[in-house]
């Protein structure tokens, strides 16, 4: 099995330095990339069929095309990386920044090449120290080697690339309250269209691609979409990283084919439950997925098989609910979380986060009401997709939702015995 994008990291080793990258064969898809016209490039990513990896999935390539191309094409353009990893219990990016650098450099590199970019940002997490650290390194090796800068390789194709550590909000994760915070204003989503790609930062066109998504694109350039493809178990192409939190034996990451099972991340590669432990549920892809439970073990983890089960691979990385912890206190803990990192831009998200927060934290207090749960469904409902400006309260309503379907018995203890049966 092929590991392109964990192939460099070795844990407790430090990440290669350009000269160590290059030996291994880095930079080779940059040098190749700058002899392909750009839309050469962007159709090997359209042909590998890469969908983004923050968790929307949106076709990598199909977000390029709307840009701008040509003499006419407005300038500057941007790329931006978005690293501000704040999903709870996702840390696959994390793996990629401290782990591989300049892994992450040459993807942007070759991706701002395809759209004809002339500045780029990584925008990353506040509480990533150490890779700030790494980074501003690698940064300063690629300066040095002329693979940044004005004329890389003596291609004529000019590029700067800068560094912008987050203001720290979860908020600052949604792309255009990303360009807001990056503008220096409050990190507020804005209306769309128009889109980032015709008027994004400061206006101008821009492209904003997840970590890992621009970490698969220089082993596209090298091996070439077939081979990307094959890596898969599905007929989305590549690799993906999978991590398990929780009470299981080994939580951790592991980069596996696209289209692994749940059962076998959870049971072969996470080592099972602990001892004294059941699993009831797992949300697959971070917080803001739907809940799933055991008869969903053999789901493959894609984005459309996700969707026809009833949740969404999101970043991948679960979240598993043990038979010893109370899914109504652990609904509580993460609403209470959406509903402190809401940006109050509109309405239902700042208001009906609010208040589902408080109705939850009335029944592991034993003051819950059989009437609650009817206003939880609608609250599930009203924050859905189409009543907000962004996804954050239809993230939100993934968790609720799900949980009020089928965690039911565990609402009606706690109205009914007036307290939290776990406590």
């Amino acid at each position: 099995m092929e590991t392109p994008l964990t192939r460099n990291i070795t844990l407790g080793k430090m990440p290669p330095d350009f000269a160590q990258y290059e030996k291994a064969g880095g930079y080779a898809a940059l040098r190749k990339a700058l002899r392909m016209a750009p839309g050469e490039v962007m159709a090997a990513v359209k042909e590998a069929n890469l969908r983004g990896r923050g968790g929307a999935g949106f076709p990598t390539a199909q977000k390029w095309s709307f840009v701008p191309m040509g003499d006419d094409a407005p300038h500057p353009k941007y790329l931006i990386c978005n690293a501000d990893e704040m999903e709870p219990g996702t840390f696959k990016d994390r793996l990629l920044l401290e782990g591989d650098p300049h892994q992450l450099l040459e993807g942007m590199i070759v991706s701002a090449y395809a759209v004809q970019a002339d500045v780029s940002y990584i925008f990353l997490r506040w509480a990533y120290k150490l890779a700030a650290q790494r980074l501003e390194q690698a940064i300063a090796e690629a300066y040095r080697q002329g693979y940044l800068g004005r004329n890389i390789a003596g291609s004529g194709y000019s590029l700067e690339l800068h560094l912008h550590v987050s203001a720290g909000r979860y908020m600052c994760g949604e792309e255009t309250a990303l360009l807001n915070a990056l503008e220096g204003k409050r990190a507020n989503p804005r209306a769309k269209p128009p889109y980032p790609q015709v008027s994004g930062l400061w206006g101008k066109p821009t492209v904003v691609n997840n970590v890992e998504t621009l970490c698969c694109v220089p082993h596209i350039l090298n091996h070439g979409a077939a081979w990307f493809k094959n890596l898969s178990r599905s007929g989305d192409g590549g690799t993906k990283l999978y991590g398990v939190s929780g009470r299981v034996k080994k939580p951790g990451l592991w980069e596996l084919p696209m289209g692994t099972t749940i059962r076998e991340i959870l049971e072969e590669h996470a080592g099972g439950m602990r001892d004294g432990y059941q699993l009831r549920g797992l949300l697959p892809g971070g917080a803001s997925t739907d809940f799933m439970v055991a008869d969903h073990l053999d789901v493959a983890m894609d984005f459309d098989s996700m969707q026809a089960a009833g949740s969404r691979l999101g970043t991948g990385t679960m979240i598993i609910l043990d038979d010893k912890t109370c899914p109504v206190g652990m609904l509580h803990n993460l609403e209470h979380f959406f509903a402190q990192e809401s940006c109050g831009w509109c309405t239902p998200c700042w208001s009906g986060l609010s208040w589902v927060e408080q109705i939850l934290k009335g029944l592991e207090d034993g003051k819950g009401q059989v009437s609650d749960l009817e206003r939880l469904q609608s609250h599930a409902r009203l924050l859905g997709p189409g009543h907000t400006f962004c996804a954050l309260a239809p993230g939100a309503a993934e968790p609720l939702q799900s949980g009020l379907k089928y965690f039911g018995d565990d609402f009606d203890r706690h109205i009914h015995e007036k307290r939290c049966p776990w406590k």
